[in-house]
């Protein structure tokens, strides 16, 4: 079976999908969206992505007004190309930076290719939720103390799973220092439009913000947006990097994604945010129900990134996820060894909720009888660094048997 067809065929069966892309292929939601209608090329009239100067520009300043952003750039590529174009912009060859260990892997591909020093921030682990914390402002003066040369600091906030770094007090660190702050906030391009979730990087002082529209908006996949919010970051430089990693044909389907996004939030966001916390809260109140299974929540994280965790069982995450998508027809974003995650978006329905609790409650009495066992999980090994990234990239290399690795340099990423 052909692609075509087969997303076809699975587009008219009944999956629910609690993952991203934002617009959960919600019809009604994006109705009168005819993508080959508006596919275009750079004619007269449409301006150019690379040298915005009309339409795309005031799209672009539109998004930048509703962020509170002082310049918006559109990304065809994803938040991809918007870490690559941030680190390059704001580092020199040879730069050591400050850079989370769970950085998204265009982070290490720009260390790579500006053959940047890294100094690893490692956060820390709940065992008991079985996650990664966010980074603390006291860790991060720590690390500037011991690391006064570097010229950038590379975070991760929101986490997959929608834990926040103390973000506005590491701007006023590092600002203090003149060193500007970069956070992927791919996962929090939602976060200015309703109170309940986490302030935005961009409103607490971040100096350049990357956000996938795609991941919790209704936007295609690709789609994405790169904040400037200060002249610690080199607007040109910036620029002329954003030029380099994206392709010199960008997609005007994909850009009028976005454009119809910043539209509908303008216009329609209030009612749609109020509607998505409604079925959230009442998705959450129905959750204290379940008795072995446990749908993870504390106040400060994003409430929209549903965790639910089977630590507490003999079951694994994996085999939840499985369940889940074989018995009850519902795709989740990933599985972990002891949780399950699911997005949920303004494209999300009340019915779709209303499968998801169900679907949970009858899992979760078929493991009343069930032995419950406490799996032991390990925070992340801080890695010893042997030689930088390019240089290793670089290097002469031979394949081994795993057994046989201890003791030697790995020469990629694993």
């Amino acid at each position: 079976m052909y692609l075509f067809d087969k997303l076809n065929q699975y587009a008219t069966e009944d999956y629910y999908p609690w993952h991203m892309p934002g617009h959960k292929r919600n019809l009604e939601l994006m109705k009168n969206f005819n993508p080959y209608a508006i596919d275009i090329t750079e004619i007269d009239g449409f301006d150019n992505l690379h040298n915005a100067e009309d339409v795309i520009l005031d799209s672009m300043n539109r998004a930048a007004r509703l962020y509170h952003s002082k310049h918006t750039f559109y990304l065809v590529n994803g938040s991809t190309s918007g870490i690559l174009t941030a680190i390059s912009g704001c580092t020199n060859k040879g730069d050591k930076i400050l850079m989370a260990r769970n950085c998204h892997k265009a982070a290490y591909h720009a260390v790579l290719l500006n053959e940047l020093e890294p100094v690893y921030l490692y956060p820390q682990y709940d065992d008991k939720k079985g996650i990664q914390c966010g980074y603390s402002a006291k860790y991060i003066k720590r690390m500037l103390i011991k690391n006064p040369d570097v010229s950038l600091i590379v975070l991760t906030s929101p986490t997959y799973e929608g834990v926040i770094s103390e973000i506005e007090e590491i701007c006023e660190l590092a600002h203090e220092r003149n060193i500007p702050v970069l956070v992927d906030e791919a996962h929090g391009a939602h976060f200015a439009f309703h109170e309940a979730f986490p302030t935005s990087a961009v409103d607490l002082g971040a100096d350049v913000v990357i956000q996938s529209v795609h991941k919790t908006l209704p936007a295609f996949t690709q789609t994405a947006l790169l904040h400037v919010n200060s002249n610690l970051a080199d607007l040109d430089r910036i620029k002329t990097y954003s030029s380099i990693y994206q392709t010199t044909s960008p997609s005007y389907v994909l850009m009028a994604g976005i454009d119809k996004c910043i539209d509908m939030i303008e216009k329609e966001g209030t009612k749609l945010f109020d509607n998505l916390i409604t079925n959230l809260k009442d998705f959450y109140r129905e959750a204290k129900s379940l008795r072995n299974l446990r749908v993870i929540n504390y106040e400060g994280r994003d409430l929209s990134k549903i965790i639910i965790s089977t630590k507490e069982t003999n079951m694994t995450g994996t085999k939840l996820y499985d369940i889940l998508l074989t018995d009850y027809k519902l795709q989740m974003e990933m599985a972990e060894a002891d949780y399950v995650l699911a997005i949920a978006t303004i494209g999300d329905t009340k019915e779709g909720f209303v499968r998801l609790i169900d679907a949970l409650k009858r899992i979760d009495a078929a493991l009343e009888l069930k032995e419950k066992t406490n799996r032991i999980s390990y925070a992340p090994v801080e890695a010893e660094v042997a030689m930088l990234q390019h240089e290793a990239f670089l290097c002469k290399k031979e394949q081994c048997l795993l057994e046989d690795s201890e003791g030697k340099i790995a020469g990629d990423f694993t």
